[in-house]
């Protein structure tokens, strides 16, 4: 059934009643439409940031239609789970965002240190850092959030864990996919080398970042693409491909370190 709803009454309406739940202090809006970037048809992300003991099942008694995971069911890390959900016919995601990690990994991107933690649909996995772009970049709807800047320290040392990553990635494929011709393992790491070096880029910029898409093109890696598009089964076509990628990404670093 059509909605009766404008977007903005939609919006008012689920962000009154996530913030009813127990322990919630705060809501806010994400991803494309948090940045004005969205389409008719884009999913709605929001998240609910709370204080003490949350529990799923309060979000899952307010009726709406959907899959509401336990807390950790995201691979227990800094994105500790949420849900899928209809609402007033819009496709809507919550995350759970935990006020005392998100404090923590405030504290820890201040001072230059991160981890990287696998995530389903992310190449690269997530830096621990995610949650504190998201407090930067998204929308605050109800409570009150800080507005975070780009960490210096950040700065230095995110960029370089990044690279590093992907010069390893490559290195291996050169020696160890290339010369037996196995293109889809060559394919795969020109895809996360330049995936992890799209964080380096925009890392030394200082420009947050809250998912992979969009990522390669943000920072200027779309040679990428036509790296991918020329592959063959062949060790010396896969062993130049990996020469020309390392060059590529080598540029790309250098440029975002001294522009």
């Amino acid at each position: 059934m059509p909605s009766l709803l404008t977007d903005d009454a939609f919006l008012d309406s689920t962000a009154d009643r996530l913030a009813g739940l127990p322990c919630v202090r705060a809501v806010t809006l994400g991803g494309s439409r948090a940045q004005g970037r969205h389409r008719p048809d884009s999913d709605w992300d929001m998240a609910v940031y709370y204080r003490g003991d949350f529990d799923p099942a309060d979000l899952r008694a307010l009726g709406w239609p959907g899959e509401v995971s336990e807390l950790g069911a995201w691979g227990g890390g800094v994105f500790n789970g949420g849900a899928w959900l209809t609402v007033d016919g819009r496709r809507v995601d919550v995350h759970y965002r935990d006020l005392d990690v998100v404090e923590h990994q405030t504290a820890e991107a201040g001072a230059g240190r991160f981890r990287v933690e696998p995530l389903m649909f992310h190449l690269a996995g997530i830096p621990t850092y995610l949650v504190v772009a998201e407090l930067a970049v998204n929308r605050v709807l109800r409570g009150e959030l800080p507005r975070p800047a780009y960490p210096a320290a950040l700065r230095e040392t995110a960029p370089a864990h990044w690279y590093g990553a992907a010069t390893a990635t490559l290195a291996y494929a050169a020696g160890g996919h290339a010369p037996k011709g196995a293109l889809t393992q060559v394919a795969g790491a020109i895809a996360l080398a330049t995936t992890q070096t799209a964080h380096a880029v925009l890392a030394a910029r200082g420009e947050w970042v809250t998912n992979e898409k969009g990522l390669v093109r943000r920072a200027g890696l779309d040679g990428a693409d036509l790296l991918l598009s020329g592959l063959a089964p062949a060790p010396e076509r896969l062993a130049r491909a990996v020469a020309e990628c390392e060059t590529l990404l080598g540029r790309a670093v250098e440029a975002a370190r001294h522009p």
